[in-house]
């Protein structure tokens, strides 16, 4: 579990930042530092990287929608916000979840619990779980489960041993960063497999269980790929 969770609100109303901190205290483990300038709290953020913000959107002098597009990449964020009409485009920025003001304590756990486990998720070097968003809900499925990974477009394929698969709107390497390296393996600009699903492969193509059939190894893979498998 994580402890200590470094974090960070900002919102141009005082008495919405008061709420977050009322909360963070109830909550328990979360070290919070608010800002009522959205710039010295972008500021801020670069400069410590917390695990988590809370966003407002609507704000005088810089709209949050911006500041969550310039976050370091291992910011997890939570859009805190009356403006109901931005949540689709806040969750196509990748925010872990969309808090629509006044929202209660325990919508505002739930939200903290799904950023701490994706936190837990790229902490972790050997996770039994990936969990993605899939519209607007985070999908946690075990690393044993996968059969294989496909990118399509701004969108990734998650097929799954158990059946179905797990549509995710995000590119292929940030879920390669959140997977094991010693058990899964990129072969293609498309593709992810997990290592011990392979029955046979060549320097062009890679035969995977499942009745998957065989998928095609990029060119510029081919020399990981061989170095991995051929051990």
């Amino acid at each position: 579990m994580v402890r200590n969770l470094r974090c960070i609100a900002i919102d141009d109303e005082p008495m919405a930042l008061l709420i977050i901190e009322q909360f963070c205290r109830r909550k328990g483990g979360i070290e919070l530092t608010t800002f009522s300038e959205p710039t010295i709290g972008l500021e801020e953020i670069r400069r410590k990287e917390p695990d988590l913000v809370f966003l407002d959107i609507h704000m005088n002098s810089i709209n949050g929608l911006e500041i969550a597009d310039t976050l370091p990449e291992k910011c997890c964020f939570i859009f805190t916000t009356a403006y109901a009409q931005y949540a689709l485009e806040g969750f196509n920025l990748d925010a872990v979840d969309f808090l629509h003001k006044p929202f209660s304590y325990e919508r505002f756990e739930v939200a903290v619990e799904k950023a701490i486990r994706r936190i837990e998720s790229k902490r972790h070097h050997n996770p039994e779980y990936l969990i993605v968003k899939q519209e607007y809900n985070n999908v946690s499925i075990p690393l044993s489960d996968i059969l294989y990974i496909e990118a399509l477009g701004n969108y990734v394929k998650i097929f799954r041993k158990s059946g179905g698969h797990v549509l995710t709107r995000t590119n292929l390497k940030a879920i390669t960063d959140l997977l094991p390296v010693h058990d899964f393996l990129r072969i293609h600009r498309s593709y992810v497999i997990p290592i011990s699903s392979v029955v046979s492969f060549s320097r062009s193509k890679v035969e995977i269980e499942g009745n998957v059939g065989e998928l095609p190894i990029g060119s510029q893979y081919v020399a990981s790929v061989m170095d991995t498998l051929g051990k």
